[in-house]
C-alpha cells in the first residue's frame, strides 16, 4: 500500500494573464524569471516543486518571505490553481475534481490553520469550532458534543461559551487548531500558525501539536520561516528558495549535509547536538583501526539512535570507546574522542 498521502508532480505557478503562454516559453527556452517578467508580465511563483508526503509525517516547508512556501501549500487544497503539474491527495487527482467534489473533500479531509485564524467574533468559543461540521449539515447535539472533544484537546475546556475577543493571541490559536480538527481531517494544512506568538507561548503550542500530531496521527504539512521551528517539529524538512525546492531531507540531513550555500547559511548557527546522532558519526566496527581497544566487558554500548548531546555525557564518565549497536543490540560501530569532537565540529567523522 503507497504510504504517500500527498503527492506534487512538477507544479508550477505563474501569475498573470499571459501564464500559459509565459508556461509554454519556460519549458521551450528556459526562461528565468526576471525574463518571464519582461516579455510576458508574469511573475512566476513556484518551479516545478516535486515531493511527496508519508501518512502521519509532519512536513515542514521552510523558506524566507517570498520563497514561495505558502503559495505552494495553498495548491494542496486548491485555493491556488497550478499552473502546470499534478497534485495527488489521499490518492486522489484534486485537479480532476468537480467543485461539489472539491468542497467536499476541504469539509472532510483537509483542515487549514492560518497564522491569523479569523475567528467569526459573533460566535462564542464553541461555535467557531463546531462551523465546520454546521456546514456540513450536523445537529447541534453532534457539534457540540464534538467541540468539547477538541478544546478538550487543546486544554481550552471552560473557555466554551467566551468569544474570540476575550481570548489571548495563544488561546485563540488554539481554537483555531481545534476548530481544524473537528471534522477529522486526513490532512493538516498549516501556514505559519505560531509565529506571530511570543516566543514562551509559541513553544507551548509546538509541544502541544506535536503531542496532539503523535496521537491522532494526522499527516501535516508544516510552513515556516523559522528553521529552529522546523527541525523541532518536522519528521523532514524542505527548504525553498525563490520558488524552488532547494532540499528536502530529515532535520540531522538538512544540518550535516546541506545542499548548497543557501541552506548552509541557514544551518550555521544551529546546534547539533540533538540532530546529529551515533549512526552518522560511528566507524564501523571491521573498519575501526584499533579493534583491541574494543573492549565487550567494559566499553559502554548505546543505540544507533543516541544524540551527541547524551554521546558527550557518556564520554565524560569513561576513558573506553563508545560501542554503537543496532535495534538488536549487535556491535555495529565504535565512537572514540576523536570521533566524537569530530561529530561535534562538522556533524561527520
Amino acid at each position: 500500500m503507497n504510504s504517500h498521502v500527498i503527492t506534487l508532480e512538477g507544479v508550477w505557478k505563474i501569475f498573470g494573464e499571459n501564464a500559459d503562454a509565459a508556461m509554454a516559453a519556460i519549458l521551450d527556452r528556459s526562461l528565468s524569471k526576471a525574463e518571464v517578467l519582461e516579455e510576458f508580465a508574469c511573475v512566476v511563483g513556484i518551479v516545478d516543486v516535486t515531493f511527496s508526503v508519508n501518512r502521519g509525517e509532519i512536513f515542514c516547508v521552510m523558506g524566507l518571505s517570498g520563497s514561495g512556501k505558502s503559495t505552494m501549500v495553498r495548491h494542496l487544497n486548491r485555493l491556488i490553481e497550478p499552473t502546470a503539474g499534478k497534485i495527488s491527495i489521499l490518492g486522489r487527482d484534486i485537479l480532476e475534481l468537480s467543485s461539489t467534489e472539491l468542497r467536499e473533500m476541504r469539509a472532510q479531509k483537509i483542515g487549514m490553520v492560518f497564522q491569523h485564524m479569523a475567528l467569526l467574533p459573533h460566535r462564542t468559543v464553541r461555535d467557531n469550532v463546531a462551523f465546520p461540521l454546521q456546514v456540513r449539515g450536523e445537529p447541534k447535539s453532534r457539534r457540540w458534543q464534538v467541540s468539547r472533544v477538541c478544546l478538550e484537546r487543546v486544554n481550552l475546556s471552560g473557555y466554551e461559551d467566551r468569544y474570540p475577543h476575550e481570548l489571548s493571541g495563544g488561546m485563540q490559536q488554539r481554537v483555531g487548531l481545534a476548530r481544524a480538527l473537528a471534522s477529522d481531517p486526513d490532512v493538516l494544512l498549516m501556514d505559519e500558525p505560531f509565529s506571530a506568538l511570543d516566543p514562551l507561548i509559541r513553544r507551548q503550542l509546538q509541544d502541544q501539536f506535536m503531542a496532539l500530531s503523535a496521537e491522532l496521527q494526522k499527516t501535516t504539512v508544516f510552513i515556516t520561516h523559522d528553521l529552529d521551528e522546523a527541525i523541532r517539529i518536522g519528521n523532514r524538512i524542505a527548504i525553498m528558495n525563490d520558488g524552488r525546492i532547494i532540499q528536502i531531507g530529515t532535520p540531522e540531513e538538512i544540518v550535516t549535509n546541506p545542499a548548497d550555500d543557501y541552506v548552509r547559511d541557514f544551518v550555521e548557527g544551529i546546534s547539533k547536538l540533538k540532530l546529529v546522532f551515533a549512526h552518522s558519526i560511528m566507524v564501523p566496527v571491521d573498519e575501526y583501526e584499533h579493534p583491541h581497544r574494543v573492549d565487550s566487558d567494559h566499553c559502554p554500548r548505546v543505540h544507533h539512535g543516541t544524540d551527541l548531546d547524551h554521546l558527550i555525557d557518556i564520554a565524560t564518565t569513561t576513558d573506553h570507546v563508545i560501542v554503537i549497536t543496532d535495534d538488536d543490540g549487535t556491535d555495529i560501530g565504535v565512537i572514540d574522542r576523536a570521533t566524537l569532537l569530530k561529530g561535534v565540529q562538522g556533524g561527520k567523522a
